[in-house]
């Protein structure tokens, strides 16, 4: 998709906040009407611009009270060690968010956890199943700041 226009980066903005919407309010917010918004909102699907909606829920009230950020420096960097790790981590459900970096560490990943033993057990499940070099994790104390929407621009250009 080409670069969105105004209303289709205010039909996003919206959808960030707030999926629940009604398309009828994101229409009067945008200044549509509600079909042409509608068939915005599909293109929007369609081109991978919008890849799903969810619902954001507080990870304490889960039983999700430990946050960890783990650093990894890889063993090595060959193809069947990043396939190794990509399944190993693919298949622990506490494991939010795999990146592979630039820099100091080669990934970065963001860990949900009832408390220490369990992040412990989590630890030993992912050394257990692929060689790594070195492992360092940070345990967050408090989550100042928490969003999922990028700060789309919905000024008119």
């Amino acid at each position: 998709m080409d670069a969105l226009d105004l209303i289709d980066r205010k039909i996003v903005a919206e959808l960030m906040r707030d999926a629940t919407i009604p398309v009828a309010q994101i229409a009067d917010k945008v200044g549509l009407s509600q079909t042409p918004c509608w068939k915005r909102i599909q293109k929007l699907q369609e081109t991978g611009v919008l890849t799903g909606r969810v619902a954001i829920a507080d990870p304490a009230r889960l039983g999700f009270g430990l946050t960890v950020f783990v650093g990894i420096e890889a063993m090595d960097h060959s193809a069947a060690w990043r396939q190794a790790f990509a399944e190993a981590t693919s298949v622990i459900p506490e494991i939010l968010e795999v990146h592979r970096m630039a820099g100091e560490m080669d990934y970065l990943l963001r860990v949900a956890v009832a408390d220490m033993a369990s992040f412990d057990a989590l630890y030993k499940r992912l050394t257990d199943a692929v060689p790594i070099k070195n492992l360092t994790s940070h345990f967050v104390m408090e989550r100042i700041k928490f969003t999922t929407a990028y700060p789309v621009d919905t000024r008119n250009r």
